[in-house]
């Protein structure tokens, strides 16, 4: 039976499993559908520690924002942002810089949507639906909210969203097209799956996810720190989830390879 209901955006394939919902439903979210959670199923199959690895994720989503706030930055481009859950950019930011000013980008109907549901009474915050592999879309779209001052640092997050780009699509280029668009004291974000921490598991999450609409695409560790090329990367460098600058009393981890994802922080020269 095709799962609908009065959340879901008019056109959507609820049957077509993606990765904005199967992420949603590994946080504990509500806004994903059977399929979604069948997928999401297999992939804790493949990688038993994904609901952690989501939990980490998001967590250094946070520990970035706010060091980047530390360093003076006021507004944010957030690339492949998904479906809003508790700790969104905004909310981060604002705790510490009640002036930030965030700009979602999303693809996917159901985060976009819920995300203008979110933001509809805010002024300094909103989303666009665009293809983050298409920077000039998607920084022409930006400039167009009036929201964010290009002649100012911009905090751009990639988190959790870049192992879904192909090879084809030429990530470093894009990378470098957004740090391009940006001026210097401006930051970068970035996590992403790897096959170096856990390999096994790794190949079992991309086989898994070629049945969805967003097939992931590992990446070394070499790989992902050359998407830092023009930035000067803060310590401790490109290093698991939980090892990039965790919170004083935060639960040590057994294993920082379990995290399965790289992530690191870079400043732009």
């Amino acid at each position: 039976m095709v799962e609908r209901t009065s959340w879901v955006p008019a056109g959507v394939d609820t049957g077509l499993p993606s990765a904005a919902r199967l992420y949603d439903y590994l946080l504990g979210g509500g806004h994903n559908f059977a399929a979604d959670r069948a997928l999401a199923e297999r992939f804790l199959l493949a990688q038993p520690n994904a609901r952690a690895i989501a939990r980490l994720n998001r967590a250094f989503l946070r520990r970035a924002v706010l060091h980047l706030i530390d360093r003076g930055v006021r507004q944010f481009l957030d690339l492949g942002s998904g479906i809003p859950t508790v700790g969104n950019v905004h909310e981060i930011a604002r705790r510490s810089a009640p002036d930030a000013r965030v700009v979602y980008v999303d693809f996917e109907d159901v985060a976009v949507a819920h995300s203008r549901l979110l933001l509809e009474d805010d002024p300094l915050a909103t989303i666009l639906q665009e293809d983050m592999t298409d920077p000039t879309a998607v920084l022409g779209a930006a400039r167009g909210t009036g929201l964010l001052d290009f002649d100012r640092p911009i905090g751009l997050l990639m988190v959790g969203v870049f192992h879904f780009v192909p090879p084809e699509d030429d990530p470093a280029g894009v990378v470098a097209a957004y740090r391009d668009a940006v001026v210097p004291g401006s930051g970068l974000a970035l996590s992403q799956f790897t096959s170096d921490l856990q390999p096994a598991e790794m190949a079992g999450i991309v086989e898994v996810m070629k049945r969805s609409m967003n097939p992931m695409y590992p990446r070394t560790h070499a790989e992902i720190t050359d998407l830092f090329a023009g930035f000067d990367v803060v310590e401790p460098g490109v290093v698991p989830l939980p090892l990039w600058r965790p919170e004083e009393g935060a639960p040590d981890t057994d294993d920082p390879a379990r995290a399965g994802i790289f992530a690191g922080v870079g400043l732009k020269k």
